[in-house]
């Protein structure tokens, strides 16, 4: 089972489906997408993303991206919502050689979980809803802001810490498009900073254990600052999950950590 969605355009477009949960059951396959800017969708990427049957998009970008980059095209029955879950505005590009990949973007999710709480709510309550999936969210380069709100989600559903930091590196495999993508639009310059467009491992397990010592738990973080209550979970958990029954041998037989 491949995870990443071939689309011209869309480099990091990934289903986020099949990752075990406590209890034996799975994650949904064709139920929750990840991606980076939905604004690059045009003719046959844009067949396929409809073919997708995808009913909600969730934009993570700020404004100024959406107006610079464009967003998702109008379809009958498709639902946007934009929260715009970072505060504070950052170059990755124009950083210095010496900042540290891991480190460094730990410490910006960081910020962003704590800035960002009213938004991150209302994305969890946007995936809760049964009439919203299937369910894509995305920001520029499905990185970042798209990574932490992945993170989060998987977390709520019981998924290992091991899958979740998986599913984050997936990235890589997407980063030399991300990084031709940003030459296109810097007259062929290379970014400063060697980080740029990685996803490293220590990224995810430093943001997950930072909010562990922060709040007790990711779950912990949730309940108090984005209203992530028992309710809330079980929803959640109704909506993006096999049902019991089906999280036997067909489930664990496709790939959970493929490409």
């Amino acid at each position: 089972m491949t995870r990443h969605i071939a689309f011209e355009r869309l480099h990091n477009f990934r289903d986020v489906g099949g990752y075990r949960v406590d209890g034996g059951r799975a994650v949904r396959w064709g139920r929750l997408y990840r991606s980076d800017s939905l604004g690059k969708l045009r003719g046959k990427d844009w067949d396929r993303f409809l073919a997708l049957g995808i009913r909600t998009v969730i934009d993570l970008r700020y404004d100024w991206e959406i107006a610079a980059k464009g967003r998702v095209p109008d379809a009958p029955g498709l639902r946007y919502h934009h929260l715009s879950i970072e505060h504070r505005p950052y170059d990755q590009a124009a950083l210095g050689p010496d900042v540290e990949t891991g480190r460094y973007l730990a410490d910006r999710y960081a910020e962003v979980a704590h800035d960002g709480v009213a938004e991150l709510g209302r994305a969890l309550h946007v995936l809760s809803a049964e009439e919203s999936g299937p369910v894509v969210f995305h920001c520029a380069s499905g990185k970042d802001r798209t990574g932490l709100l992945a993170a989060l989600v998987l977390s709520l559903l019981g998924v290992a810490e091991d899958d979740i930091v998986a599913d984050f590196t997936l990235t890589e495999l997407a980063t030399e498009r991300l990084l031709a993508d940003w030459r296109a639009d810097h007259a062929d310059q290379d970014p400063v900073w060697p980080g740029y467009g990685r996803a490293p491992a220590d990224v995810m397990r430093f943001f997950l254990a930072d909010l562990a010592a922060a709040h007790g738990s990711v779950r912990d973080y949730a309940t108090e600052l984005l209203g992530a209550d028992e309710e809330l979970v079980a929803a959640l958990r109704r909506n993006l999950l096999e049902p019991a029954e089906a999280g036997g041998p067909a489930a664990r037989g496709k790939a959970v950590g493929s490409a």
